[in-house]
């Protein structure tokens, strides 16, 4: 049976061990400020303007739309198989037949609400002090001193 001690000294040892082995390298050479290297294509997107950017991200959120609208279509043809040919012609021409008003429909109400101003009314009740405020403000801490002329 081991002692204590001797239990002590195998487990110093074995972390001796541990920490002789370098688990980490860092390169102290400074890098150049100015060099002829090219750039180097990074992973994900590449870069491009906000514009492009929300264009890019409304194009995959159409496409990802189109998914259940396109399972849809396959639905209505698939319960229609036994009909004529002009049958499965309207039930695969329907959800873009419908799309297209329903689309134009929301740009029309986009456009003819940004037609419109926005009406304001400011009602005021009571006198109006017209008198002037003039502010001194100094130090690091301010402090503000204000003066009444009328």
């Amino acid at each position: 049976m081991e002692t204590t001690s001797e239990q002590a000294r195998k487990l110093i040892d074995a972390v001796n061990d541990a920490m002789a082995v370098p688990t980490s390298y860092r390169d102290e050479t400074p890098v150049p400020k100015v060099g002829d290297t090219p750039p180097v294509p990074q992973a994900g997107r590449p870069p491009m303007s906000q514009k492009a950017t929300d264009a890019s991200v409304m194009m995959l959120s159409a496409g990802v739309a189109s998914v259940p609208i396109g399972g849809m279509t396959s639905l209505v043809i698939y319960t229609l198989g036994h009909a004529d040919p002009v049958s499965l012609a309207i039930g695969a021409a329907a959800p873009a037949a419908l799309a297209v008003p329903i689309i134009a429909l929301s740009m029309l109400i986009k456009r003819a609400k940004s037609a419109v101003p926005d009406v304001h009314h400011h009602h005021y009740a009571g006198n109006v002090d017209q008198r002037t405020v003039n502010s001194n403000t100094r130090g690091v801490w301010a402090s503000n001193r204000n003066q009444l002329k009328g």
